[in-house]
């Protein structure tokens, strides 16, 4: 039996789950997101019309668990459009780095700040919650998102529709191995799924109001039922998260030149000259991700020239 928690707007401070499972393990929540404003469709679309394009990520609804990263199909219409005709669409979408709009930069704001509340936290820098980020995703009915797994802490809530989300241990390498976690990071988040899998599973069956919390890196499956689906993560990354990233990042980049690496924490000493190296690089060019034209050559060096697969014509 799943601890229930609410998280916002108001989350109870003897919450079990908090103290007990929070951050090493799922456990399911109750939210009061939904009906808000913000997640709403017609909100949605005008939120599609002003984000970057590269911010907006969307494809064919219809596709395995086991996704091929090169063979999803595609959705023939225009993000805004995508968005208006979801019902009937066939589509998966998501809306990535939402807290760019100062409004729902407030949203994550007061909902993650709820939950350091109930932790006994009077801040979210205190709370250890750093980078906060949010991906918004509108979904036709039976539509499924692949195995995958995610670069950061997440408070995953649900606000429209019925969808089944299952969430399997990160630290069974059986699942997922060290060679494809660092791959699903840097080159394409999709994993390999095995039927065999199944039974290890948790499932949350999520209907508006209710939600689950998603560790680092615990790979997952996500389907939505016989209605659209609006769902929102709200995620943040701790010092040691982005540490992890980071090292997972320089890894593949010498992966790629021939030059395979230990997983991060195999060698210490190692992981903090890469580190010192890796941020050193990163923040010289970190200004020129200001233009969409320079963060599609960036993630091809980096990330090789699938790196932009969302975006129609490169």
């Amino acid at each position: 039996m799943n601890t229930v928690t609410e998280i916002a707007p108001v989350i109870s401070a003897s919450n079990d789950a908090l103290r007990r499972d929070f951050p090493l393990k799922p456990f399911a929540i109750r939210h009061k997101l939904a009906g808000h404003p913000l997640l709403t469709l017609p909100r949605i679309a005008q939120l599609a019309s002003e984000l970057p394009r590269d911010l907006i990520e969307y494809n064919s609804g219809k596709v395995a668990i086991s996704q091929d990263p090169d063979a999803i199909p595609s959705v023939d219409l225009d993000p805004v459009e995508v968005v208006k005709r979801i019902e009937t669409a066939g589509a998966w979408m998501v809306l990535k780095r939402v807290e760019n709009s100062p409004e729902y930069r407030r949203l994550l704001h007061d909902t993650l700040l709820s939950v350091a509340r109930a932790r006994g936290f009077n801040s979210l820098a205190d709370a250890g919650f750093e980078q906060l980020e949010g991906f918004l995703f509108v979904s036709s009915p039976n539509s499924t998102t692949p195995f995958h797994l995610d670069s950061e802490d997440n408070f995953f809530v649900h606000v429209h529709g019925e969808k089944f989300f299952t969430i399997f241990d990160n630290s069974d390498r059986a699942i997922v191995c060290d060679d494809e976690i660092e791959r699903s990071m840097t080159k394409h988040r999709n994993l390999k799924y095995d039927e065999r899998f199944a039974s290890r599973g948790t499932e949350f069956h999520l209907f508006a109001g209710d939600g689950c919390y998603v560790p680092y890196q615990w790979p997952h499956w996500v389907r939505t039922a016989g209605s659209y689906s609006i769902s929102m993560a709200i995620t943040w990354k701790t010092r040691e998260v982005r540490r992890l990233n980071d090292l997972h990042f320089f890894n593949s980049m010498l992966r790629g030149i021939g030059l395979p690496q230990k997983p991060p924490g195999a060698q210490p000493v190692r992981d903090a000259l890469k580190l010192a190296f890796y941020r050193s690089v990163t923040s010289a060019i970190r200004p020129l991700r200001a233009s969409l034209t320079m963060r599609r050559v960036l993630r091809r060096i980096a990330l090789g020239k699938r790196a932009n697969y969302y975006l129609k014509g490169t």
